[in-house]
C-alpha cells in the first residue's frame, strides 16, 4: 500500500502533484493500492473545501486511488495508542510550560548545542503525575539504540538517540502531533513504501521510533526526493493556476516526471511512463521550475491532441475549430492563448480606425454574399462588389474575419471559419 498525504491548507502546488504522480506510478508498477490521506489534524490551519479541491485535481490528472481517509477520523486510534505507550512506560506526561521550553532552547543556542529536552518530567512518579492538576503533553521516551534505515534514493542513514530525543506525540488538547499521527496512520494502513519530499527526511527516524515503540516491526521503505526549489514561493507553481492558464494536465504531468530525471523520450503520457519509470534515475541535483520548458511540452501535447477533443476543450464541438486551434500553435502555447485568439475572431466588430468607410462597405457586402468554399473566391467577389483593392480591401477584411491586423494568413484560417461567417460578421 502506498499513500499520498496532502494537507488541506493551501492550493496544491507542483511539488505536491509531483509526489502524487510518483506514488501513483510506483503503486501501478508494484501492483499495490494507492490511498489518499488528507492530513487535517491541524484544524486551525485547514481551509474549507481544499480537501475536495485536491481530489478534483487528482481526478483531473487521472491519478487513480483506492480510497480517501481524513486523518482527523483516526483521533481515537492516536489517543488509544498513546495511552498504550504510557501504560508501557514508553511515553510520559510532560507538564513543562512553553516558557521553560523556550529557556532550554535559548540555553542550547547560547552553548552552541542542538536543543534537546532535558527529560525532567520523565522521572516524575505516578503519584506526582496523578496529583498534578495542570495541562500536560505526552512525550515519547527517546530511543535506547540508533535508528537505522535505508532510503531507496538517498542510501543508508544512522541516527543516534540524541538525534531523535524525547519528543511530543500528543498536544495539551490531546490531538496528535504530525510525526505521531503520520507514524500511527502508516502503521494502521499497512503502508509499504513512502515517497515524499526531502524536507521530511528528518521526520523519518522519529516515525520509525514511534512504530517500533508500538511493537510494529514491518519495514517501510522510504524515498525522499529533492524539492522543486521555487515551488513553495512562486504563485505560478499552483496547479490550479496552471490549469487556469491553459496548460493541459497531460503536459504538466509529463513535465513533472521529466525534470531532474532520465527518461527514454521527452514527450510522453503518464500511462506510458509507468512502463519505464525508475525512481533511482532521478537526479540528486537541485530542480527549478521552468515555465518555458512547460510551455514547450504543452505545445507538443496540444499538437498531438485529437481535433475534436481540442475543440471541446475550447468550448465547441467541431473538428474544424480543433484544427483552427492548432494553427495558432505557431504563435502560442496554451489553451488560454488559443481561446483568446478564437475569441478575437468571434468578437463583434463595429469599426476600424483609418478604414471606417471601407469597413462598413465590406461588412455590408459580407452579410449579403453567397457562400464561398475558397477564400480567394470570396475576396475576389467582395473586391468586385465594393471596388476596394489592396490595403483598403485587405486591412478591414482581415480585421472583420480575424479580429486583428497583425498579418494573419487568412487563407490558412478560412477553411475552418467559413461555416461560421454568419456569427463572425454580425453587427
Amino acid at each position: 500500500m502506498l499513500r499520498f498525504a496532502p494537507s488541506p491548507i493551501n492550493d496544491m502546488n507542483i511539488e505536491n502533484l509531483r509526489i502524487a504522480i510518483f506514488n501513483y506510478i510506483v503503486s501501478k508498477q508494484l501492483n499495490e493500492d494507492l490511498i489518499v490521506r488528507i492530513e487535517d489534524i491541524n484544524i486551525e490551519q485547514n481551509v474549507e473545501g481544499k480537501d475536495k479541491e485536491i481530489l478534483e485535481i487528482l481526478n483531473l490528472f487521472s491519478i487513480e486511488y483506492k480510497s480517501v481517509m481524513h486523518q482527523s477520523d483516526s483521533l481515537k486510534y492516536h489517543q488509544k495508542m498513546a495511552l498504550q505507550l504510557m501504560t508501557q512506560k514508553k511515553a510520559y506526561a510532560c507538564f513543562c510550560s512553553d516558557t521553560k521550553l523556550d529557556e532550554l532552547k535559548k540555553e542550547a543556542i547560547k552553548n552552541g548545542k542542538p536543543f534537546g529536552y532535558d527529560g525532567f518530567c520523565e522521572s516524575l512518579s505516578d503519584e506526582t503525575v496523578l496529583n498534578t492538576n495542570a495541562p500536560f503533553t505526552v512525550r515519547i521516551k527517546k530511543p535506547e539504540h540508533n535508528i537505522k534505515f535505508t532510503d531507496l534514493w538517498n542510501g543508508d542513514f544512522d541516527y543516534k538517540p540524541f538525534d531523535v530525543d524525547s519528543f511530543i506525540i500528543l498536544n495539551q488538547d490531546k490531538t496528535p502531533t504530525y510525526n505521531y499521527a503520520c507514524a500511527v496512520d502508516d502503521m494502521i494502513m499497512d503502508i509499504s513504501v513512502v515517497i515524499r519530499s526531502q524536507e521530511h527526511l528528518s521526520n523519518t527516524p522519529k516515525q520509525i521510533h514511534i512504530r517500533e515503540s508500538l511493537g510494529y516491526t514491518k519495514e517501510i521503505k522510504y524515498v525522499h526526493l529533492p524539492i522543486i526549489s521555487n515551488a513553495q514561493t512562486n504563485d505560478s507553481t499552483s496547479v490550479k493556476y496552471l490549469i487556469e492558464e491553459g496548460y493541459l494536465p497531460s503536459a504538466i504531468a509529463n513535465y513533472l516526471v521529466l525534470i531532474g530525471n532520465q527518461t527514454p523520450v521527452e514527450i510522453f503520457t503518464l500511462e506510458e511512463a509507468i512502463s519505464w519509470f525508475k525512481i533511482e534515475n532521478i537526479s540528486k541535483n537541485a530542480i527549478t521550475f521552468d515555465i518555458d520548458k512547460l510551455k514547450y511540452i504543452n505545445k507538443k501535447h496540444l499538437e498531438t491532441i485529437d481535433d475534436m477533443r481540442l475543440s471541446k476543450i475550447l468550448g465547441f464541438a467541431d473538428t474544424d475549430i480543433g484544427k483552427l486551434g492548432k494553427i495558432f500553435l505557431e504563435e502560442v502555447n496554451t489553451i488560454k492563448e488559443i481561446k483568446e485568439r478564437i475569441a478575437q475572431i468571434f468578437a463583434p466588430k463595429t469599426s476600424l480606425v483609418g478604414f471606417e468607410e471601407e469597413f462598413l462597405k465590406l461588412k455590408d457586402c459580407l452579410i449579403k454574399a453567397p457562400f464561398f468554399n475558397d477564400y480567394e473566391e470570396l475576396k475576389n467577389y467582395i473586391s468586385k462588389q465594393t471596388d476596394l483593392k489592396d490595403n483598403n480591401l485587405l486591412k478591414p477584411l482581415e480585421y472583420i474575419l480575424t479580429g486583428t491586423n497583425d498579418g494573419v494568413n487568412i487563407s490558412n484560417i478560412y477553411p475552418f471559419i467559413k461555416n461560421y461567417l454568419g456569427e463572425i460578421i454580425r453587427w
